[in-house]
């Protein structure tokens, strides 16, 4: 990872206004950072942002928004995930979500799923410095024998 991240930010609609204020109070951070986010979130925070960041937008959640997110993450174009998702709330598209957090987790990405993860992930001296990531190694499930 460079020093410039790549963060994805991800909210459920019950959990939005708890992201945006989440990257108000962090926005001198983040502006120094690239950001990613799934549908209505892009614009919710190039809102608080006021349009200072260079934001990609991609679909909504439902609509395949988690989808592209996990694709960016297995191209390793994502550094950092930041996702308030709702435990309270059901969601249609639950297995969508699930596939992000699980290809987030096989390709080491730091995932933050509420405030005070992700207020940790931001003021890691980590994350303004050059990072290498480790990955394991799936060869060995990759070339198991198929039955």
């Amino acid at each position: 990872m460079t020093t410039g991240k790549t963060i994805a930010l991800v909210a459920h609609d019950h959990r939005k206004r708890d992201l945006a204020d989440w990257v108000a109070f962090n926005a001198e951070t983040l502006l120094e950072h690239k950001l990613v986010c799934t549908g209505t979130t892009g614009k919710l925070i190039d809102d608080v942002l006021d349009s200072r960041a260079a934001i990609t937008r991609l679909k909504s959640g439902p609509l395949g928004g988690d989808q592209q997110l996990g694709a960016m993450i297995a191209e390793e174009r994502i550094d950092v995930l930041i996702f308030f998702w709702d435990p309270m709330e059901p969601q249609p598209h639950d297995v969508d979500v699930k596939a992000l957090l699980r290809i987030a987790v096989v390709y080491n990405i730091p995932v933050a799923c509420n405030r005070s993860t992700a207020d940790f992930l931001v003021s890691s001296p980590l994350l303004a410095g050059a990072y290498e990531r480790r990955r394991r190694d799936y060869d060995e499930y990759l070339a198991r024998p198929l039955d």
